[in-house]
């Protein structure tokens, strides 16, 4: 039988309660430390899947043992490990296992961040740690914003509010005429955003890269010229700062005075690259950074926060306000006098007036007790790591003349591609293709494929800070041997 109470108040025992949490502590403790020892494996086609967990909703309970003996046998041996030190795949998600007991005393306090009323020594946590983020990015003191999922829904809210702020409703005619820019390297979710804001496909302007697969200024002017001439209104321009292709960084300094002589919003994608300024490399290729009007980064990428942590960040927090407070009825207590909407004089912050979510979960803590924990100095050092190891790598795979460097090492991602004399365009995609699923199959390591160019190209992310040198060279070195077997056999 289960553990619970059997009286419908969904209960453990103080002993159940501390016996289940000692089990959990230990299984993850296990999987952190026992990470590097374990293939980079965890997959399963959906057939395999159903036989395995599919099954009729219990009426009674299960011991709890039981549970998580199926968690451990079914479910978590197929799902690839991100924090994995040989997981070089889209971006890794390398955590700390502060962060992780954060999380867990998020679960279990369960406290409401919606709202100052309810959770004011969250809030404040939140507006200390978000303070944090906009001092290392170099925006001012009149900005703010709040944690979110994730970059998705970071470029989502920030976008909304540059909306809302220079075209008003979206039934207007300023809307209807506006468009915006961005490059074909840009994330998707900022598309997605674009299409969930209503903006039709003939106000996007996606231009193709230039030869750095960076946003190409001369292109983006006469773009701006050619729709202001047809009576159209240039509105807002997203920059990258870090894209997940090939870490290039848009010129920042320059968008940023195109849009400041052509009365349009900066916007900057840093949900991969922004974390870098923590370094000086990073501050040097993100110069700039501190001009836009609005930001969005994702702690749970390089700054090794578990999922899901994502932070939105606007020059000037009031417009964040504007585009999303709403006084419901219900609402009315949090917002009377006593609890004001946040002003930079005002004491209370209601985030439910700064974003989507009313219902909020406590997602600064993490950051918070992990930036203290461990101090800037550290996060340093494993920022600095990253970059390290992809110069590490483009060392490697500049030794090998099988592989052709498409893009240096920068932002801790370099992108390379197999290739031999006799190797027909053809066959160089089969063998490049085919070394991500070989890869993969053997369990060693694992890395993705992306198209730069109209070509396949091999991609290395290597912000995981506790990747060793010999983890990248062994994955180099099967990367190659895989290659030459592939080129060998043919079609």
């Amino acid at each position: 039988m289960g553990e619970g109470s059997g009286d419908g108040r969904l209960e453990l025992s103080r002993k159940a309660m501390r016996a289940l949490g000692y089990r959990v502590v230990d299984l993850l403790v296990e999987h952190t430390a026992g990470l590097p020892e374990r293939p980079v494996a965890g997959w399963a086609d959906r057939a395999t899947l159903e036989r395995a967990l599919a099954q009729a909703l219990p009426e009674d309970p299960w011991p709890v043992e039981a549970v998580l003996a199926k968690l451990e046998r079914e479910v978590l041996p197929r799902c690839m490990p991100v924090g994995h030190p040989r997981f070089f795949a889209f971006v890794p998600a390398p955590s700390n296992f502060v962060s992780v007991m954060a999380d867990a005393l998020t679960a279990g306090l369960n406290p409401f961040v919606g709202t100052w009323f309810a959770g004011a020594g969250a809030a404040e946590v939140e507006l200390v740690t978000v303070g944090w983020l906009r001092q290392l990015c170099g925006l001012p003191e009149a900005a703010g914003g709040l944690f979110v999922s994730g970059g998705s829904a970071a470029n989502l809210t920030a976008l909304h509010a540059a909306r809302r702020a220079v075209l008003g409703a979206a039934d207007g005619g300023a809307f209807r005429r506006a468009v915006v820019y961005f490059s074909d390297q840009t994330h998707s979710a900022v598309e997605r955003a674009f299409a969930v804001l209503g903006f039709a496909p003939e106000q996007v302007r996606k231009l193709p890269a230039d030869g750095s697969f960076r946003l190409p200024l001369e292109a983006l002017r006469a773009a701006v010229a050619a729709d202001r001439g047809a009576g159209r209104r240039p509105f807002l321009v997203v920059a990258n700062a870090g894209t997940t292709n090939t870490g290039a960084v848009d010129p920042l300094p320059e968008l940023a005075d195109l849009c400041r002589d052509e009365g349009m919003w900066l916007h900057a994608d840093g949900a991969y690259g922004a974390a870098a300024v923590l370094v000086p490399r990073g501050r040097a290729l993100l110069a700039g950074l501190d001009r836009v009007d609005s930001l969005a980064l994702d702690p749970h990428k390089w700054l090794f926060q578990p999922f899901e942590i994502g932070c939105v960040l606007v020059r000037d927090r009031r417009l964040l306000h504007d585009a999303f407070t709403i006084h419901p009825e219900y609402l009315q207590d949090v917002h009377r006098a006593m609890y004001p909407a946040m002003h930079p004089e005002d004491e209370a912050v209601n985030f439910c007036d700064y974003g989507i979510q009313l219902t909020r979960s406590f997602r600064a803590l993490k950051l918070w007790m992990s930036l203290q924990v461990f101090g800037l100095a550290e996060f340093r050092r494993a920022v600095e790591r990253g970059f390290d190891l992809a110069e590490r790598a483009a060392a490697l795979l500049a030794r090998d003349p099988c592989w052709e460097i498409v893009t240096p090492a920068q932002m801790a991602i370099v992108t390379f591609r197999y290739t031999a004399p006799d190797l027909t365009e053809d066959g160089g995609e089969r063998v490049n293709l085919g070394i991500v699923d070989g890869l993969r199959a053997e369990g060693y390591a694992v890395t993705t494929s992306t198209r730069l160019g109209g070509r396949t190209a091999l991609r290395l992310c290597t912000i995981n800070p506790r990747t060793t040198d010999e983890d990248l060279a062994g994955t180099i070195e099967r990367m190659a041997r895989l290659g030459r077997e592939l080129a060998t056999a043919g079609p």
